[in-house]
């Protein structure tokens, strides 16, 4: 299972307020039940297989331009570790167990 962050940016929308955008990118994932995601104020994390991710990225990128934006820049980052499974909930509750443990950090 892979863990990817996406960010989706309009470009030549002629305004500043970019959350109907944003908005737009989230209905896609709202239709996809086989993955799971989560909205940050900077982007969106989604776990999932990586070839479904990566189909739901594109379909995302193209939001905008169905929106009116005249230009789109999109920022991927993948994590697929195949060593052993991993997910969003499990990387935060990692650091946060370090946290919380005599010493702070390993």
């Amino acid at each position: 299972m892979a863990i990817v962050e996406v960010t989706v940016i309009p470009l030549g929308t002629g305004t500043t307020g970019l959350s109907s955008y944003v908005a737009g990118c989230l209905q896609v994932l709202e239709q996809a039940t086989d993955i799971k995601y989560q909205l940050t104020p900077m982007g969106t994390v989604m776990e999932g297989e990586l070839p479904r991710l990566l189909e739901l990225v594109s379909q995302m990128h193209e939001q905008p331009f169905l929106a009116g934006a005249a230009r789109v820049s999109t920022t991927i980052r993948i994590d697929d570790r195949r060593d052993k499974p991993g997910t969003m909930q499990g990387k935060v509750a990692s650091v946060t167990g370090k946290l919380a443990a005599p010493g702070g950090t390993d």
